[in-house]
């Protein structure tokens, strides 16, 4: 039919968690999206590594503390060998150290098991978009940690100062950004397409000569452009 959308390509995941009626329950959740697809599960780190080298999935969702070998260990094994493989943290842990671990090792998102179903299913498409998906407390977390390290100066816009110049839209879609929301959430804000949030993101990347929305994030930090808490 003219005028009809294409369908969403499907996103393969494989899930790992040593629980195994949460992760029963969380296939079944994930199989009944059009567009996601649960090909494999296993129920530890090593088995994770081992299932995604023979299924290479778009997407590996993972626990973090886990028998035989932990999450954040897996997470670099696989972006090591499969680093088209993204990987995502799934669990309850709010540590700092399990945080910031799994990121350095590789994880490319980190989220909270009290998130609601249809926001996994955007964090997951986020993912699959080559996005950082992130809950908000974990968001906050990081931007406390980029926030007590080295000085905030002020941000540079249009031309001002040594920086590649941002405009001003693209400073407010970095500063969302640091807020801990997709571009689905930042478009719905802004009242602009996803597609026009991507595009920003991705030049103000590369002005910027960021790789990732941790280090936009960082960034963002840094230079004093964060949103500021409202006063009691």
């Amino acid at each position: 039919m003219s005028g009809a959308q294409p369908p969403r390509p499907t996103l393969r995941v494989m899930l790992v968690d040593d629980q195994p009626l949460f992760r029963t329950a969380l296939a079944t959740l994930i199989d009944s999206q059009p567009d996601l697809s649960v090909v494999g599960q296993a129920e530890n780190g090593l088995q994770a590594v081992e299932l995604a080298r023979e299924l290479v999935p778009d997407i590996v969702v993972m626990d973090v503390e886990m028998p035989v070998m932990d999450g954040v260990e897996a997470a670099r094994l696989i972006g090591e060998q499969l680093p088209a493989v993204k990987v995502v943290m799934l669990t309850v842990s709010e540590s700092e150290a399990h945080l910031f671990e799994a990121i350095h090792h590789g994880a490319r998102g980190y989220l909270l098991k009290d998130l609601r179903p249809e926001h996994l299913y955007d964090m997951l498409r986020a993912a699959g978009r080559g996005e950082t998906p992130l809950s908000p407390a974990v968001a906050g977390r990081l931007v406390s940690e980029f926030r007590d390290r080295g000085p905030v100066r002020s941000a540079p816009v249009s031309g001002e100062g040594p920086e590649p110049p941002l405009t001003r839209r693209e400073i407010e879609i970095l500063q969302l950004v640091a807020d801990g929301l997709s571009n689905k959430e930042i478009g719905g804000r802004l009242s602009i397409t996803e597609g026009t949030v991507k595009n920003h993101v991705h030049n103000a990347l590369e002005k910027l000569h960021l790789e990732n929305r941790i280090q936009a994030a960082a960034y963002v930090v840094r230079q004093g452009m964060g949103h500021r808490p409202s006063p009691d």
